[in-house]
């Protein structure tokens, strides 16, 4: 299998100034001067984030089947810092103001009632803290399981404008962290985590996504197979000015992946989650926030050019 690129778990420092910057001026200005500024913090995006301009060229490229102009990739990085400010206000509780539509919150509840908690598996689409907006209405607590060296300043900004957010996250990186999980699932609490990027050299496994073959992370499959509790996709969709759409929808009652047939169990289960992203990306394409190139190149250039994409 192949393994992801380093730069994966290197905090993307034109993400990471953006973020402070934008949390600092929400807190100390007010909402409608961040507003009034996002152009700029685009513009700014767009001249200083290399690696992240040329992952949403490519993204987009795929999911527009269509060729990419500067304006598309400027919209994609609007969106993006739409929702770092909306996510300030989610960690503030501050949801005045927001139309948030829950849609599968059904499903959620049943899979709750069988007392072994649950796994809900989301991506880098929209925003992960508008899963909050359902927390305030559900009896179930929500741990977030995240690798959070890569997570950087951003987060440790947010931790200090929600204590409880921190309290709430169960640290891949520490040794005690499956521990952690299962204690969480003991209770019937609900476990989040986001399987399109890979932490540090953790397999992955190819799958078909948007028209090329992708590497996402074998992580989280194996630790709901693992796990054996019920699995949840979700996704936090912006679909316009401070109105998102909340849905969750069945993966699996529980996750098998043979021994004898790992590769091949892996293979079928990513398939159905990329199957799901991709359906997501179509319908919302500017909401995929992960700025990493994902797929793998098919032929290689003498000079080590890649032919796949722009």
């Amino acid at each position: 299998m192949p393994e992801p690129k380093p730069g994966w778990v290197r905090p993307e420092r034109g993400i990471a100034s953006l973020s402070r910057f934008m949390i600092w001026l929400t807190l100390r200005v007010g909402r409608p001067f961040g507003e009034a500024i996002l152009p700029f913090i685009t513009l700014y995006f767009l001249l200083t984030a290399r690696q992240a301009r040329r992952a949403s060229r490519q993204y987009l490229a795929r999911v527009l089947d269509r060729p990419v102009h500067m304006l598309d990739v400027a919209r994609h990085f609007h969106t993006f810092a739409a929702a770092i400010l909306d996510r300030v206000f989610f960690l503030s509780g501050r949801y005045k103001g927001y139309k948030i539509d829950i849609d599968g919150l059904d499903c959620v509840h049943a899979a709750m009632a069988g007392g072994r908690g649950c796994i809900l598996l989301g991506a880098h689409i929209g925003s992960f803290e508008a899963l909050r907006s359902v927390g305030r209405m559900s009896p179930f607590p929500v741990r977030v399981l995240m690798f959070r060296r890569n997570a950087g300043a951003p987060t440790r900004l947010l931790e200090q404008l929600a204590p409880e957010f921190a309290r709430n996250i169960i640290d891949i990186g520490e040794p005690d962290a499956m521990i952690r999980v299962q204690e969480s699932l003991a209770r019937n609490e609900l476990v989040g985590m986001l399987g399109d990027r890979a932490p540090g050299h953790e397999k992955s496994v190819l799958t078909p996504f948007l028209g090329g073959m992708a590497a996402f992370p074998a992580g989280p499959l194996l630790v709901a197979s693992m796990l054996g509790v019920p699995v949840i996709l979700f996704s936090g969709v912006r679909t316009g000015y401070r109105q998102y759409t909340v849905r969750f929808e069945l993966l699996a009652e529980q996750i098998t992946i043979p021994r004898r047939q790992r590769a091949q169990g892996l293979a079928t289960w990513m398939g159905h989650y990329a199957r799901w992203m991709e359906r997501l990306c179509r319908a919302h394409p500017y909401n995929w926030f992960n700025f990493h190139d994902v797929w793998v190149a098919p032929q290689v250039g003498k000079h080590g050019e890649n032919h796949d994409g722009p």
